[in-house]
């Protein structure tokens, strides 16, 4: 769901107002000026002398521009108590938040749960999982180029400035899957940077989140094992972590579970065997630009390392 028309949360829910408020306004300005040029086509008469003032033509504009002043105005006001409304959730919602911090990068997102215990720090990519109910606040960054961070169903858009750090709370008050999308041009494939928040009941949040924790599980077969080893012996360690392993890169997405997600490469793909596998041999041919390179194996170690990531739950 991508739609600032269905709002999910709080702030959704008030930028959701204004913009019905905005809607309602411009269809009754639109309204009364196509009923003033009606009027005015089906009663205009040819005056006698052309250049000869007509008095009440100058009211009628004058009350034209006193009720367009009076529009922005109180458009104006209305913005303004709806941004001062956003401003004063997090005040309200501090006590228990939870603080997630979301980089950009080109083209994907890095997201890390902070934690007092650093033991429970946890960093997924591409899906920004949040209890039902609980403020959250996200601390966005960004790694290179400007990005924005816009979840229509859960809040409006805030950018990413390489070098800053900047807040943004959501919340959300149903269980549900809010579409996310990069709305800031960072290159060739902005259109595909996408995102997932996945809203969830505290109880099924905290299950989630304790089983992200875990290192990756041990590979479950001879295929796997082997897959393991060519994994570890290629570039894939240089650029990805997978937690229990040696492999500790940072610079592309943490992959100790990836085959639980819903989907590869920042939204464009499902997290499916078949693509996966198409992802991996033909990074470039998929999403043009990314920094991933196309792996080069031979078709036994290939399959190998398929097994070892179809395991990474």
């Amino acid at each position: 769901m991508q739609s600032a028309l269905n709002p999910g949360g709080p702030q959704a829910e008030l930028i959701a107002r204004e913009s019905g408020w905005l809607l309602g306004m411009g269809a009754s300005v639109f309204a009364v000026t196509m009923a003033a040029l009606a009027y005015a086509a089906l009663h205009r008469r040819r005056a006698a002398d052309p250049q000869s003032a007509n008095p009440s033509i100058a009211r009628w504009v004058a009350a034209a521009l006193a009720l367009t002043i009076a529009v922005l105005l109180t458009n104006v006001v209305v913005d303004m108590r709806t941004g001062r409304a956003l401003a004063d959730l997090p005040d309200r919602a501090r006590p228990d938040a939870l603080t997630i911090e979301v980089t950009g990068h080109q083209w994907w997102w890095e997201i890390e749960y902070e934690h007092a215990d650093p033991s429970r720090r946890l960093t997924t990519a591409n899906e920004l999982h949040i209890p039902v109910g609980r403020p959250v606040k996200i601390e966005l960054r960004s790694a290179d180029v400007i990005h924005s961070f816009w979840v229509p169903g859960l809040h409006g858009k805030r950018d990413l400035i390489p070098g800053y750090s900047r807040p943004l709370w959501i919340q959300a008050d149903h269980a549900g899957v809010f579409r996310g999308q990069c709305a800031e041009f960072c290159g060739d494939q902005h259109a595909n940077m996408a995102l997932l928040v996945i809203a969830t009941a505290p109880a099924d949040f905290a299950r989630w989140y304790a089983a992200q924790l875990l290192p990756a599980r041990a590979p479950a077969d001879a295929a796997a094992r082997v897959g393991q080893r060519v994994f570890l012996a290629n570039a894939c360690v240089l650029c990805h972590t997978i937690r229990g392993t040696p492999a500790g890169g940072r610079v592309a997405p943490d992959l100790t579970h990836l085959a639980s997600r819903r989907s590869l490469a920042a939204g464009t793909l499902p997290n499916t065997p078949p693509h996966r596998r198409a992802w991996v041999l033909d990074p470039q041919g998929i999403k043009p630009g990314v920094r991933m390179p196309a792996m080069i194996l031979p078709a036994r170690d290939a399959e190998a390392l398929f097994a070892y990531l179809d395991g990474l739950q």
